[in-house]
């Protein structure tokens, strides 16, 4: 079993939390406190699901929270896209990363049915 830091969607889901988090320091208050606040503890739900992952023999429980909270993430990033918070270029380096991260668990989840 792989070092849960080793894994290439780890470092995957890492680059994107990292990345929101410096994008929602520069949201208006008005957004940072809400809307801010629940991508970044969504992003770290979804480290979090990956170590749980890795850890479990039971993966795939964790792999489809993954999944789930996965999809919150990308409606969350479209809504700040949306409000204006986040520009179209951003957006576009955050969906190339949710693209390969959503492929990877996807293999993963399928190999452990």
């Amino acid at each position: 079993m792989a070092l849960y830091y080793d894994l290439p969607v780890f470092k995957d889901s890492y680059k994107l939390t990292l990345s929101l988090f410096q994008l929602t320091s520069h949201f208006p208050r008005e957004y940072k406190f809400t809307l801010g606040q629940d991508m970044k503890r969504d992003c770290l739900a979804l480290v979090r699901s990956i170590y749980r992952a890795n850890k479990n023999k039971d993966k795939l429980l964790y792999l489809e929270q993954f999944l789930d909270t996965f999809e919150v993430v990308k409606l969350e990033i479209r809504l700040c896209v949306d409000l204006m918070l986040i520009s179209r270029t951003a957006q576009a380096d955050l969906l190339r990363s949710i693209d390969s991260i959503g492929r990877q668990i996807t293999a993963w989840r399928n190999s452990c049915r």
